[in-house]
């Protein structure tokens, strides 16, 4: 592990990012923007 990974912040951005991959993912394709063509895991 970073240590960049053990910050708070960072750990929770991770969090958010992941929900807005699931919240765009029922977006129309042309509304997309890649925004959820790629997950973080």
């Amino acid at each position: 592990m970073y240590s960049f990974e053990k910050l708070e912040v960072w750990q929770k951005t991770r969090v958010f990012v992941n929900e807005i991959y699931k919240v765009t993912s029922s977006f129309p394709k042309e509304e997309q923007f890649g925004l959820s063509q790629h997950t973080i895991n």
